[in-house]
């Protein structure tokens, strides 16, 4: 569990906008992944992405990690920001753009 807290805390250092979700962005693999990808897409094109099915490690702990239970999961400058509803939520009223901005 340490080494993949490690792991999950070099992705975010690592990266500006981290989003943890179900298949790719080209290919999601779950309807709030893709709503998810669409919304921040629409704001950049340059994120960092981690299939957490491809990750069954990240899958089971950031959970515990971002005490948030659900994916996607997005975070912003080490911040968590949300899952799917709050990317959405944050989307239409334009502070999600604002976030990305402040990168």
């Amino acid at each position: 569990m340490i080494k993949t807290i490690k792991k999950i805390e070099k992705q975010l250092q690592n990266n500006n906008i981290v989003l943890y979700m179900k298949g790719s962005p080209e290919h999601p693999h779950c309807g709030f992944s893709a709503q998810a990808v669409q919304a921040l897409s629409s704001c950049t094109s340059n994120f960092f992405y981690v299939d957490v099915l491809k990750n069954p490690d990240i899958r089971s702990v950031l959970p515990q990690y971002s005490k948030w239970p659900t994916f996607p999961q997005l975070w912003i400058n080490k911040k968590l920001i949300g899952g799917c509803d709050i990317i959405l939520e944050k989307f239409y009223n334009k502070e999600l753009l604002d976030l990305i901005k402040k990168k």
